[in-house]
């Protein structure tokens, strides 16, 4: 692709959560210590939201690597499970080999006796659920009463939400107002401010190799952040898109019809009204890829 060309050794703005390209923005950051500071008071319940793309998911791997040793953290990436499903997905996270015949309430006995064995060795047990908007009624109600596991100083488990705007809207519905009372700290991740999203650029791109002048003027920072609403995961798809344009075209950097190009063909993405594509139409990109693929898979042919 365009590695060799800006001098990279990695591709700067993929899109799976890499923690080793987190960057200190704000509202990741005071996300992190809202979880930090509420962790360490041993609350049952915490809560973090966002849009889709601000970067849950890369806050929820950021936590579960920084979490200090007396911690012991169970991960559910997929929560569209049933009661039964999430108590049996728990017992596998926290180390339990139980006989697949047991009943619920078998199985709810063993994962309370695992919890208070954990809580005597001194570690606090962390649920960790990644997309909470996707679990059913039955299923969020089951974590609310596994808060009511306690010991006589402190909460067995405490869990963590990482979810889109719809829980929100969920957990206003009078079926949940007592999970909602007990949910003690939540935070919004917000959209990132065309100076997060110029310093947010430049940092993957550091992290990337690059080693250059900025490849980015201000003005194009600025169209990237309207057309992206400040979005981190949308970012990451414009700046790729770039990039690929100012290789395809020989350029050293990005030039603002590179930028009006990569958003009329990104679907979720803005085109300004002030902004005409002008010879650049939808499909550029699709075509500038099939074209690297093919003098890829002719390299690749070459070294077999």
């Amino acid at each position: 692709m365009y590695l060799a060309h800006f001098g990279l050794s990695q591709l700067p703005f993929g899109l799976t959560p890499n923690t080793g390209f987190f960057f200190g923005l704000i509202p990741h950051v005071e996300a992190l210590q809202v979880l930090q500071v509420a962790l360490e008071g041993g609350e049952g319940f915490i809560k973090v939201t966002g849009e889709v793309g601000t970067g849950k998911t890369l806050v929820c791997r950021k936590l579960l690597n920084s979490l200090p040793k007396q911690y012991q953290s169970a991960y559910l990436p997929n929560p569209y499970l049933t009661p039964d499903e999430l108590r049996w997905a728990l017992a596998c996270e926290l180390g339990l080999k139980c006989q697949t015949g047991l009943d619920q309430r078998q199985l709810t006995h063993w994962i309370t006796k695992r919890l208070l064995a954990l809580s005597l060795g001194g570690k606090q047990v962390v649920l960790v659920v990644d997309e909470a908007q996707a679990l059913p009624d039955e299923s969020l109600e089951a974590l609310r009463l596994l808060t009511n596991l306690e010991s006589e100083q402190r909460k067995l488990i405490q869990l963590v939400l990482f979810g889109q705007p719809e829980l929100d809207e969920r957990l206003q519905t009078h079926q949940f107002r007592q999970l909602r009372q007990r949910i003690s700290f939540s935070y919004c991740l917000r959209p990132l401010m065309w100076d997060e999203v110029q310093a947010y650029i430049q940092h993957r791109l550091a992290v990337a190799g690059y080693q250059g002048d900025a490849l980015f003027s201000d003005k194009d920072i600025k169209m990237l952040t309207q057309a992206s609403r400040g979005i981190p995961r949308l970012i990451n798809i414009l700046a790729h898109k770039c990039l690929l344009l100012c290789y395809s075209q020989g350029e050293a950097k990005v030039l603002s019809r590179h930028c009006i190009a990569a958003i009329a063909d990104t679907q979720d993405a803005q085109l300004l009204p002030e902004s005409p594509v002008t010879g650049w139409g939808v499909g550029v990109i699709l075509a500038l890829l099939m074209v690297t693929a093919v003098a890829t898979a002719q390299t690749w042919g070459y070294l077999l």
